[in-house]
């Protein structure tokens, strides 16, 4: 009998206010879809939330451009862009349509498709695999051609399914990281969210993969 899986979150899950969701995320399963139907994924366990023009801190300071079109909307697509000129980082839009924000999607614990994250980190040690937002997509085959991808369609390769909502006691929020030449109190605003994983030591459990 094949595996049964959670359901797909939905568009009304992402249209809610972007702090929300980057908690609401966490557990969360991130699926990559391969050929031949394989799957790739693993939990979200670290995010960051990125919310609107006054967020200094955030791509949509600029204003609309080419580059962070997707962020615009509408809610429950993929935001993709390319930094320091060899890293890809995943994004999910939040917010309703026309409202520029987003969740940084930071770290994942491996669940399925070990052999090929490991192949694509150039067989790295385990933790090192998917513990940062251009590690994972790297590890899950993640770059431009997703951009703007609706992870709610029936059929898009990319998207997140439902899992049980962690108990906040699992969660710690801290400032968002790399972000040295913003000023405050955008720099040290506490929009990070992650598990703390000391408290849940399942999570790292290969005989979950």
């Amino acid at each position: 009998m094949p595996m049964s899986h959670p359901h797909r979150l939905e568009r009304d899950f992402f249209d809610r206010s972007t702090l929300v969701v980057a908690r609401a995320l966490l557990g969360k399963r991130l699926v990559r879809m391969e050929e031949g139907d394989l799957r790739t994924s693993g939990l979200i366990v670290e995010t960051e939330a990125y919310i609107g023009t006054e967020d200094l801190g955030c791509h949509a300071r600029a204003g609309r451009t080419p580059r962070n079109e997707s962020m615009w909307g509408p809610p429950g697509r993929a935001y993709v862009y390319f930094t320091y000129g060899m890293h890809w980082m995943l994004n999910f839009v939040t917010e309703p349509d026309g409202d520029p924000a987003a969740v940084l999607i930071r770290s994942l614990v491996p669940r399925e498709g070990l052999e090929r994250i490991r192949h694509r980190r150039s067989y790295r040690a385990d933790p090192e695999l998917t513990n940062g937002p251009a590690k994972l997509c790297q590890a899950l085959a993640i770059d431009r051609s997703m951009d703007g991808a609706d992870l709610c369609h029936p059929a898009s390769i990319l998207f997140v399914e439902a899992e049980a909502q962690l108990p906040d006691a699992y969660v710690m929020t801290g400032p968002r990281i790399g972000l040295n030449t913003v000023p405050e109190p955008w720099k040290s605003i506490p929009w990070r969210f992650r598990v703390n994983q000391a408290r849940m030591p399942h999570l790292s459990d290969e005989s979950n993969y």
